[in-house]
């Protein structure tokens, strides 16, 4: 493994200005990868509150995250492709969103070990680490990072190694709750769903919604989740597995 030059910790509990070959091995064993420019690496993993003047790093993880975000979405769509020659779009489509959605972005990076690993503010430090926006956003970010790094084939790697088992084990396209619900009370003259927003907390740049969702006869339910169509999905769900007494079929 290459490393072209020192860049500053992006590891928990390290105090010192420069990071170690030890540290940049230790992240890379953790994830599975290798990496030429160990700048790459720092950044996936600084999050925004460690970023600027006050957290002491110029570059937050949000520009690779924004890139590893498409670069998983091809890689992916690719592989459902190939894997499900005879499904129509609207089914590979029901995979593809299971697939690449926040809750399945945190899971990976919490397989990884990847928040042991973040580069988080003072603030952010205290429960940081296990929030599922942060573990997804930086698990697109480390995307980014080794797409930049080694080019497609290189990301590949590591998606097609932690996505693999999760595409093979996907028995039928996921049913989205919220669709399923809408079905559920039409079919029964109830009219749609309401959703409302009935609280929102954290910092900006990792909020957490709490959403209620009625049904018309039926006492509401209430979940949270890291955005708005997280914490609906996630209420829906609940709320259709007490109006059908079966567990909903989201993950």
């Amino acid at each position: 493994m290459a490393v072209r030059h020192p860049v500053r910790p992006a590891w928990p509990d390290l105090v010192s200005n420069e990071t170690t070959g030890h540290d940049i091995a230790a992240a890379c064993a953790a994830f599975g990868v290798s990496f030429d420019d160990a700048d790459l690496l720092d950044r996936a993993l600084t999050h925004p509150s460690a970023s600027g003047p006050a957290g002491g790093h110029p570059e937050s993880n949000q520009r690779l995250e924004f890139l590893g975000d498409r670069v998983l979405g091809l890689i992916v769509a690719a592989r459902l492709h190939r894997t499900f020659p005879t499904e129509q779009e609207g089914e590979l489509a029901r995979r593809f969103a299971a697939l690449v959605d926040a809750a399945t972005l945190a899971k990976v990076a919490r397989g990884v070990g990847l928040g042991g690993f973040l580069r988080l503010g003072q603030g952010e430090a205290v429960v940081g680490r296990d929030n599922p926006a942060n573990l997804a956003d930086a698990c697109e970010a480390l995307i980014g990072a080794l797409y930049l790094d080694g080019g497609l084939t290189k990301a590949e790697g590591f998606v097609l190694r932690e996505w693999g088992p999760l595409i093979a084990g996907q028995e039928s396209p996921p049913r989205d709750p919220k669709t399923t619900l809408q079905e559920w009370t039409q079919a029964r003259g109830l009219g749609l769903p309401g959703y409302d927003v009935v609280e929102r907390s954290g910092p900006a740049h990792a909020p957490t919604f709490a959403v209620s969702v009625t049904v018309e006869g039926a006492a509401p339910e209430t979940a949270s989740g890291p955005t708005k169509r997280a914490a609906e999905r996630a209420a829906a769900a609940v709320l259709l597995a007490r109006l059908t007494g079966t567990d909903s079929d989201d993950r």
